[in-house]
């Protein structure tokens, strides 16, 4: 009996020199090695893994919500460059409008109409269509005539008179 006293010796030297923290292994009947046993260190994995799913899930949300953002972001984006379009046409419109008055238009908007057909060039529109186009204007006189203001300050009647007389040819009279 001495060598079943051995045997079971051993066993329990064997078994107290397995490293603490370490699963123990307890045979079956049919010899297959049984799960380890649950610890600390399966509890903590699985709150880190809840941990990374409940940060990867605010990700999500976070994500979807830039994306609406760009969603709003992309429609104003839109908005804005239709709305510029629109103000760079309407202000070509008025450039041309001012530009065919300048050049004596009588009808803006039909030398408008006309104006592709020359190729945007307004003096050949002109050339072209003169009947379209007004003569410039002359410029009014300038310079002195001689002879004081009609309405300058401080002529009493008898300047006026003696004015107008010399504007009629008539001699200045005696009184």
């Amino acid at each position: 009996m001495d060598g079943l006293q051995d045997e079971a010796r051993l066993e329990g030297q064997g078994a107290a020199q397995e490293p603490q923290g370490a699963p123990s292994q307890v045979s079956g009947d049919d010899g297959a090695a049984a799960p380890p046993v649950a610890d600390d260190s399966a509890a903590k994995a699985r709150a880190d893994y809840e941990a990374a799913l409940a940060e990867r899930d605010a990700r999500i949300a976070e994500l979807e919500g830039e994306i609406a953002e760009a969603a709003k972001t992309a429609e104003g984006a839109e908005k804005l460059r239709a709305e510029m379009d629109e103000l760079r046409r309407k202000g070509d419109e008025e450039r041309v409008d001012f530009e065919l008055q300048l050049a004596g238009a009588r009808n803006a908007k039909a030398a408008r109409a006309l104006l592709p057909d020359h190729d945007g060039d307004i003096e050949k529109l002109k050339a072209a269509e003169p009947w379209l186009f007004s003569a410039p204007a002359a410029p009014a006189p300038t310079g002195a005539t001689g002879l004081p203001s009609a309405g300058a300050a401080g002529a009493d009647e008898s300047t006026q008179m003696s004015r107008w007389r010399k504007i009629a040819g008539l001699p200045e009279s005696e009184e």
